[in-house]
């Protein structure tokens, strides 16, 4: 039984180390972007949307 829960336990600190990568790749992202030619914010904004939707759909099976 203890080799279930180290298991169950690893999978859900993978869950979360990718949902704190998602989270510093969003900060990273935004950053950039910040300090990105104002004529590219719209397109990287477009594309960060999405990726953000991608993640969130992904939670709780939607």
């Amino acid at each position: 039984m203890s080799d279930f829960n180290i298991s169950e336990g690893g999978a859900v600190n993978s869950e979360v180390n990718s949902e704190v990568n998602l989270v510093e790749e969003v900060k990273i992202e935004l950053n950039e972007i910040d300090h990105a030619d104002l004529t590219e914010h719209a397109a990287r904004f477009e594309a960060l949307h999405g990726k953000l939707q991608e993640a969130l759909n992904t939670i709780d099976g939607l």
